[in-house]
């Protein structure tokens, strides 16, 4: 993994890394501002909540049908190259959103179809920026790093979908041209970031065996295996953004604005601890902090489900959020730190595909389990279930348990 001769200690004296941090935000908040925008315009179009599940829909698909092709692009191809052509994509899509609106012409399933086209950008953006990183700053800045890469996530999260229904007041098409304008922006930034050199590995040509490569490393190596497996479970059986309207509206009985506020919690949570790792790196104990950080999450999410407060509900969600980032700091500075620069690619498509699928299937068990039985037994029993894996995990990994430091020892075996 390469390391940039000279560089200093602090991540704000490092420009590069400074340059992406800002294209990240600038994109993802731009994704937000746009996913705001969507929502709003699909519904006022059809009055049908259907389509908005077949929003979502559209958006993960790219990621679970083309993770294979994904990992290879981010592999054999300029990083930099692909996160730019990225934004350039998404940036035309938007333009395509505010042209069809601006001229009345837009529908359903033609505003379906350009979302498509920009959750595939996104599908190959998504491992390519983060496998860029590594090369960006010195191994040993780099948990901080991914801290404060995460910052950026959460702040495009918080700031993003308040701006986009700030603009949305003057119609979908502002927003969408202002998404244009940001996305070519991240486009300039992400392409100014110098990395360090590195040694170029002799490229074996495309077959089964390197297309599945990502798979193969990973289940070959129990801590990052571990890891990743942990999470999704996690947060499939212990995610609750898919029961906030219902308790807005039923349990807390209050109104649009107890949805509002509901939602940022979580991102509140994230953005504190995520800035927090950015100053102060966990150096000891990341296996076990990772353990406790997901045992954190399913007792928050136990005690959201106990809720009929919006003070409570609301520190319940802080508290949910930062454990999640927790645990996301520490994966993907396992997977980042552990895994060699030139397959790296593959690795994070891999990792990108399970964290996508957490999410969505996480929203549709809470869902049908509501539907079922109700909104809170959904909660309750996602949040022991949460735990219940973790226990689970601590005793079928071991070796994660037992990780000490986040980069790999030498001679250490995984």
């Amino acid at each position: 993994m390469p390391a940039p001769a000279a560089s200093p200690t602090r991540l704000t004296r490092h420009r590069s890394f400074m340059l992406f941090w800002c294209a990240r935000t600038f994109t993802n908040g731009a994704y937000m501002m746009q996913g705001v925008a969507v929502g709003w315009q699909i519904y006022d179009l059809t009055h049908d909540p259907f389509d908005l599940g077949l929003v979502g829909l559209v958006q993960f698909v790219p990621l679970l049908a083309l993770s294979v092709l994904i990992g290879q692009v981010a592999d054999r191809y300029d990083r930099r190259a692909v996160a730019a052509t990225c934004q350039v994509a998404k940036a035309l899509a938007a333009l395509a959103l505010a042209a069809g609106t601006a001229a009345g012409s837009i529908s359903r399933d033609a505003m379906l179809a350009i979302l498509f086209v920009s959750a595939t950008a996104r599908a190959f953006e998504m491992p390519s920026i983060h496998a860029l990183l590594p090369g960006v700053v010195p191994v040993m800045l780099l948990p901080r790093a991914i801290a404060a890469s995460a910052s950026a996530q959460q702040t495009a999260v918080i700031c993003g979908p308040s701006l986009g229904g700030f603009l949305y007041a003057l119609g979908p098409a502002t927003v969408y041209l202002a998404c244009t304008a940001v996305f070519i922006a991240a486009s300039v930034l992400i392409s100014l970031v110098r990395i360090a050199p590195r040694r170029e590995e002799a490229r074996k040509p495309i077959s089964i065996e390197t297309l599945f490569a990502g798979f193969r490393y990973i289940r070959g190596r129990p801590i990052l295996l571990g890891a990743i497996s942990l999470d999704l479970f996690a947060v499939l059986l212990g995610g609750v953004t898919a029961l906030l309207p219902i308790y807005a509206r039923d349990i807390l009985q209050a109104g649009p604005w107890a949805l509002g506020v509901l939602r940022s919690a979580p991102a509140v949570g994230a953005l504190a601890i995520s800035l927090l790792l950015a100053h102060r790196a966990i150096d000891r104990g990341a296996g076990r902090i990772m353990f406790a950080a997901v045992g954190t999450f399913g007792l928050a999410s136990f005690l959201f489900g106990l809720s009929t407060s919006i003070e409570l509900s609301f520190l319940a969600l802080v508290i949910y959020g930062a454990a999640d980032a927790v645990s996301v700091v520490i994966r993907q500075s396992l997977v980042q730190m552990r895994t060699p620069y030139d397959m790296l690619g593959r690795v994070m498509a891999v990792n990108s595909m399970f964290t996508g699928s957490s999410g969505a299937l996480g929203e549709f068990r809470a869902g049908t389990i509501a539907a079922l039985i109700g909104a809170v037994p959904s909660a309750l029993i996602g949040g022991c279930g949460a735990i219940v894996a973790m226990l689970i995990w601590m005793w079928a990994f071991p070796q994660l348990r037992r990780v000490d430091k986040l980069a790999s020892e030498a001679g250490s075996r995984e």
